[in-house]
């Protein structure tokens, strides 16, 4: 069975930034859009930026050593193209929120991962692990990783 696809409507407070970030940095394709709003194609995955002039505070939360966005979406890529990604990134000099590092090194759930911010502010985090069972895994039934 095919997994479903996800719907993501995300604040933006310009409409052009939002477009060209989506398209040249992170190579979405254009869908459907409006004077308020814009539809993108992410890996397969709908999301789509709408007009808002004001963007909310975004708080962060410790995790491991580092300030992670509370409220951000992204991807589990496979390991090449989250590679592949990190790299694009890094040659169009994005600013990562936090760069590309391994979490939960040696521990259930270990990842590779690294967090960016669209012109908006918008948190977005790419990772990727060893493999599908890792996703979910837990050092026991009820761990917190």
């Amino acid at each position: 069975m095919a997994l479903p696809r996800f719907h993501l409507a995300f604040p933006v407070t310009n409409l052009e930034q939002a477009r060209t970030f989506y398209t040249e940095v992170l190579g979405c394709k254009l869908g459907r859009e409006s004077n308020d709003w814009i539809d993108f194609d992410f890996y397969g995955h709908q999301i789509v930026a709408h007009h808002n002039p004001v963007m909310p505070d975004c708080p962060t939360s410790l995790v491991e050593d580092k300030q992670v966005p509370t409220r951000h979406f992204g991807l589990i890529l496979p390991r090449e193209d989250w590679q592949d990604l990190a790299n694009r990134l890094t040659d169009k000099k994005i600013t990562f929120l936090i760069p590309p590092h391994i979490r939960f090194e040696g521990k259930a759930g270990e990842q590779a991962t690294m967090f960016i911010q669209d012109p908006a502010g918008n948190g977005l985090e790419f990772k990727t692990f060893a493999s599908d069972k890792d996703i979910f895994a837990t050092d026991t039934p009820n761990s917190k990783v």
